[in-house]
């Protein structure tokens, strides 16, 4: 399926969120923290939570324990099976993957697609950071071309056709808030975007094990992506959030709709009122969206969908309490 989006009457719009990012996020601030304060309790729980890696003591084996996780010498000495219990890192480094591209500049819901995407780096930066952990950022608005690193603090920085730009990792408060002003302030530019190539910049340098977070809509051919998420996966635990609209899934019964690429800008106009050409669109979409998520579910990340018509914040609180519910029970999503 193409990246089209409707054309629009020239209605007034919001001002970008750029120009507004410090009452947006104010606003989101308080959102968030009322909302996954009082769901999401624990100082070092985050949206993936896992056994840890620092070696314990160890423990008699019961079903549904990870074999990997086998105390063999105990094992060994005892005669009966015991695995190595694990405790969790105190301080956890978390990066995250944002892709700014030009289709993300589009939403017929409630939010713009890059909105749900700010929303969704302000929750797990406030997850992060709450209990002392670092977070850093790499932003994608075009394709191939780097940007040093610089400090970020209180001001976003520049971002020209084709760039991506990382922000290093740091602790604190007032530094996450830097961070979340430099995303919100990060201009969309035309053309397109390069998701593999955003991803690998989390592969490079190497850095200690942790969570990485790519949030996209992941419109990106599968071909182009999918290798770097699977090399990110090795390790690090993966998050991959896929922004959706519902313009994307089906078309309405509209008439003539004008559509249009937002990275080439190339122009269609649709016949919208043909029930078949709505079934096709349909079923391309549900196909294009399958694809997505077997590829995701390949290279072994969780994979959480926001759409731009639902109450985003709700939907990761799903999702966080999923993840919980599963890893009580021993087993893995």
């Amino acid at each position: 399926m193409a990246r089209t989006a409707p054309v629009t009457s020239p209605t007034p719009r919001p001002a970008p969120l750029g120009d507004r990012s410090e009452a947006v996020l104010s606003r989101l601030q308080l959102l968030v923290t009322r909302k996954l304060d009082g769901l999401l309790q624990g100082d070092y729980a985050g949206l993936l939570p896992g056994p840890g890696s620092e070696a314990g003591e160890s423990r008699e084996y019961r079903p549904g324990d990870d074999v990997r996780r086998m105390d063999w010498p105990v094992t060994a000495r005892t005669t009966t099976p015991h695995v190595r219990r694990t405790v969790a890192d105190r301080e956890l480094e978390t990066w995250l993957a944002l892709d700014l591209s030009a289709s993300l500049d589009f939403g017929t819901g409630q939010w713009l697609k890059r909105e749900v995407v700010v929303a969704a780096a302000a929750a797990i930066t406030h997850l992060t950071v709450r209990g002392g952990n670092r977070i850093g950022a790499v932003i994608g608005t075009g394709g191939g071309v780097s940007a040093p690193a610089r400090r970020w603090r209180g001001a976003a920085p520049p971002a020209g056709p084709g760039v991506l730009t990382r922000l290093p990792a740091r602790s604190g408060r007032k530094e996450a808030q830097g961070l979340l002003r430099a995303v919100a302030g990060t201009a969309i530019q035309p053309g397109r975007g390069d998701l593999g190539a955003l991803i690998e910049m989390l592969n490079r340098p190497p850095r200690r094990r942790g969570v990485a977070v790519v949030v996209s809509d992941f419109l990106a051919p599968a071909e182009q992506w999918a290798r770097p998420m699977r090399k990110l996966r090795v390790r690090h635990d993966v998050l991959a959030i896929e922004v959706v609209d519902p313009r994307e899934l089906e078309l309405p019964d509209v008439g003539v709709l004008p559509v249009v690429d937002p990275e080439s800008g190339e122009l269609h106009e649709v016949q919208t009122a043909d029930p078949r050409l709505r079934q096709r669109y349909a079923d391309a979409a549900t196909a294009q969206r399958a694809a997505i998520a077997a590829a995701l579910r390949g290279a072994g990340a969780a994979h959480l969908r926001l759409r731009t018509d639902r109450d985003w914040l709700l939907d990761m609180v799903r999702f966080v309490a999923a993840q919980r519910h599963a890893r009580t029970r021993g087993t893995t999503r």
